[in-house]
This record gives structure tokens, sequence and C-alpha cells, in this order.
């Protein structure tokens, strides 16, 4: 019998498929469709330290192999997320869910981390370091290596559960961000985070966004989500999700292949709302396939 388990940062997860922040709301609408808990777990929407709206509309647009956002995190709080949503999960999923937490200031994201960590259905907690530092002029923390490690040390100073660092693949060289993540103590790393890219209305001359700028998901993305996640195996020893465009069991078992532990399951969930159970469905029979009877006996065995 094939066993999908695998262990994420000290956590035994039934199998490496994990829906992404933002594509899943806090998991109650999926509940209605099928049982969750066949999930290894789900990162919930994406929570800064205010509720915020997001950026104006519109804010999605279609593109061959995949399809930009720019929802600017869009959310209810921290508070409102501690008090409400996290509250309810249990109701609809027995496991332990990723909290994702992002922010605009060092403070910010310490404050949030800290105040997730105590909450007891999170069991590891996601930093999306892809945000604008409104100290700092702007710049994104994940773009440089010091400002990630030093948001790192910050965040498992107020922390007791796992912290796992979500790197942009809009940086030279992943290989030392995620080094430099893990150099100032974080337990994982997730990558790769959207890709900046945009789109251009022929008949108006205007960008499609009203940002101008969005992330780009999807098909197109999984060759370079790959790549970064394989060199980032290179880089570091502690676990890796890897994360863009992830639609199929095969796009899993290559991606433990490049060095991932788990996986993230990001914008086929907006096209196809079964897209994961029909993923954790598929994959014991693929693995009979290729004659792999344990899943983690496949991770990083293609980093050389």
């Amino acid at each position: 019998m094939a066993n999908t388990s695998v262990t994420l940062c000290g956590l035994t997860l039934d199998n490496p498929i994990i829906p992404a922040s933002g594509t899943f709301g806090f998991g109650e609408e999926f509940s209605d469709l099928y049982d969750l808990n066949i999930l290894g777990s789900f990162v919930i929407k994406g929570t800064t330290k205010a509720e915020r709206f997001g950026n104006d509309l519109p804010r999605i647009a279609e593109t061959p192999g995949g399809m930009l956002n720019s929802v600017g995190l869009q959310n209810p709080g921290i508070d409102k997320v501690i008090a409400v949503e996290l509250e309810k999960i249990p109701r609809y999923f027995s496991k332990p869910v990723i909290a994702n937490i992002s922010g605009f200031s060092v403070d910010e994201y310490v404050e949030c981390c800290a105040a997730v960590d105590k909450h007891p259905c999170v069991g590891i907690i996601e930093v999306n370091i892809s945000c604008p530092n409104v100290k700092h002029g702007g710049m994104s923390f994940g773009v440089d290596p010091e400002m990630a490690a030093e948001i790192t040390r910050e965040i498992k100073k107020v922390t007791t559960k796992p912290v796992i660092i979500k790197l942009s693949p809009n940086v030279t060289d992943i290989a030392e961000m995620a080094s430099a993540c893990e150099s100032a103590g974080a337990d994982g790393l997730s990558l790769i985070n959207t890709v900046l890219a945009m789109r251009i209305d022929i008949k108006t001359r205007k960008p499609v966004l009203a940002n101008v700028y969005g992330g780009l998901s999807g098909p197109a993305v999984f060759p370079i989500a790959l790549r970064m996640v394989h060199q980032a195996a290179h880089a570091v020893s502690i676990p890796i999700i890897g994360i863009g465009g992830i639609s199929s069991a095969r796009d899993v078992v290559e991606m433990m292949l490049a060095g991932a532990t788990a996986v993230q399951v990001g914008s086929a969930n907006l096209t196809n709302p079964y897209a994961c159970k029909h993923i954790i469905d598929d994959l014991p029979e693929l693995m009979r396939e290729l004659g792999i009877e344990r899943l983690t006996d496949i991770i990083g065995a293609a980093v050389v």
C-alpha cells in the first residue's frame, strides 16, 4: 500500500497536499463540497494586523496558462480571524492548520505572529515576506536577505510553533534568500509566491489591473517554481513547501523530487474546487505506477 504521509516541521501529515493561502478562504466554503480531513492541512487566508478591503477593481485577470491577481491581502484583520474564523475551523477540520501572516513593518509581523501562535488549531505559522516595508521606502521584505533574516529572528522570539517563511520569486538569488532565513532560525520555507506580471487592454491601451501589476500564478509558473525549489534545496537543510502551478499528482511528484517535503495547491482551486481531492485520489495510483512505496523516499531525489 502506498504511504503518502510526510513530516513537515514536526507535524505528520497524511499526505503532502495543502491548499494555498488566498485560494481556500478559511476552508468553510469548500467543506460543503468534500471532507476536508483528507487534506494534509490547509493555509488560511493571508492575515494582517488591521482589516483590509484590498486593492481597487479590477484585480483579477486571465492569461494563457494562468491568472494575474492583485487582490491586495483582503482580510478581516488578526483579531477577527482569531476570535471568529479560527474558532469555526474545528467544526469541519480536525487537523492543525497553517496560519498565513503578512505585515508592513517588523512590529506588525511580530504582533500578529505572537497572537496567532496561541491558538490551538494553528500548527504552523507561514510568514509572507513579499509585502512592502513601509519604514524602508516600500521595498519588499522578501527581496533583501538582511530584512528577511531580521523579520525571521524577531518572529522566532515570540513564537513557540514552527515558522515557515514564504519567499518571493522576484529576486536575483533565491538560494541566498533561503540561506538567510535558515540562518536566522526559520523552521521551513514556502516557495514560490506569485511572479510579478501585467496585462494591457489593447482597446483602451491601459493596464487590465487597476493596480497595474499583479502576481502571475497557475501552470505557467510551475517550471519557475520547480527551479527555485531545486536551488533552495541545494542551499538549506530545512523543509521546503513547493508552490506554483501544481494541478496534478504528477506535479506533486516532480516538485518533491526537486526537494519539496509538501506542496501547496493554489490557482487550481479557483478553476476546480475539487482539485486537491482529485490530486489526493490520484497520488497512490501514480506512486504504484512509478514504483514509489513511500513519498518520503523521493524528497530531494533530483537534488544532486
